[in-house]
């Protein structure tokens, strides 16, 4: 039996933050798990930038109404679910991701928490496992699954090469470099191309 992962940002939605960094005008916050593999490091300075700036969870969501996913993203996602079970598996956040959920059809997510204090001041994160969307997919293969994975960042780069088939999309030149052995597509169709022929479906 097989079951699909993905990530979220940068494959089926704009990364939140590039998008919160334009919209709140502070450039540092562009900077993403394609450019630090440290995801904890990361987070804790994107926490130190939103106090340094008094902003909180109240902003972020602003931003994050106004995303949309990517074109042809949840076509892509509504056939891939037609014949395979998939699961999100995003280092993101509830608070960050529900309403994406929403406009891609509720598909099952695997992501962390922000702990927010009552003036709405992000105040640390709690996230669900170490290397979590390397052991999500150990412990589906535990149980009796297969996996196939995509994703584009560094982040995403243990739970592909754990998989039965795995595959980068619209990664980072840097990445692809890194990582020969890995395909990498660009576009939905040939990632959906590589996804039914890694099932055996013509």
């Amino acid at each position: 039996m097989l079951i699909t992962c993905l990530d979220l940002e940068g494959v089926l939605v704009p990364e939140i933050w590039i998008a919160f960094s334009q919209a709140s005008g502070i450039p540092e916050l562009k900077r993403t798990t394609r450019d630090e593999p440290n995801y904890e490091k990361l987070m804790n300075w994107r926490l130190q930038i939103l106090r340094e700036h008094h902003l909180g969870l109240k902003e972020i969501q602003e931003t994050i109404a106004t995303i949309d996913p990517l074109p042809g993203a949840k076509e892509f996602l509504d056939e891939l679910r037609s014949f395979s079970q998939v699961i999100l598996i995003s280092d993101t956040f509830t608070q960050f991701a529900s309403p994406l959920m929403k406009k891609l059809g509720w598909p099952t997510i695997f992501c962390n928490t922000l702990e927010v204090a009552d003036n709405g001041e992000i105040t640390g994160f709690r996230m669900r496992t170490k290397d979590s969307k390397l052991a999500t997919v150990k412990a589906l293969q535990s149980i009796g699954f297969e996996t196939i994975a995509s994703g584009d960042s560094y982040n995403d780069l243990g739970m592909i090469q754990a998989s039965k088939a795995g595959f980068l999309f619209r990664s980072t030149e840097k990445i692809k470099a890194d990582h020969p052995e890995l395909p990498a597509y660009e576009e939905f169709d040939d990632l959906m191309a590589a996804i039914k022929r890694a099932m055996g479906i013509a």
